[in-house]
């Protein structure tokens, strides 16, 4: 399936994977949440939470690994989401 065709939710946790190898990501849809608040639109797909566990985390600060996140999915945070909390860890940590 082409990756324009695929859930918000499912686009995020792909190029993730493609990109990071991760041990663990998931990816939660929060946007339920956010009815009724800035950024939110009817069918969601607005706000996520995403866990990661990734090699490509190690030695580097949570910024730093914010940025590379943010960098591998721009095209999603210029194209719809909102909001992105994110929870990014090397393996062994936490």
């Amino acid at each position: 399936m082409p990756i324009d065709d695929l859930r918000t939710a499912d686009r995020i946790e792909k190029k993730l994977t493609e990109a990071l190898a991760p041990d663990s990501v998931k990816v939660v849809d929060e946007s339920h949440q956010h009815e009724g608040h800035a950024g939110h639109r009817p069918g969601g797909q607005t706000h996520f939470r995403v866990y990661i566990v990734a090699k490509a985390f190690a030695g580097k600060t949570r910024v730093d690994r914010h940025r590379l996140v943010n960098a591998i999915l721009s095209d999603e945070l210029e194209g719809g989401v909102h909001a992105l909390a994110l929870h990014t860890q090397a393996p062994g940590e936490g």
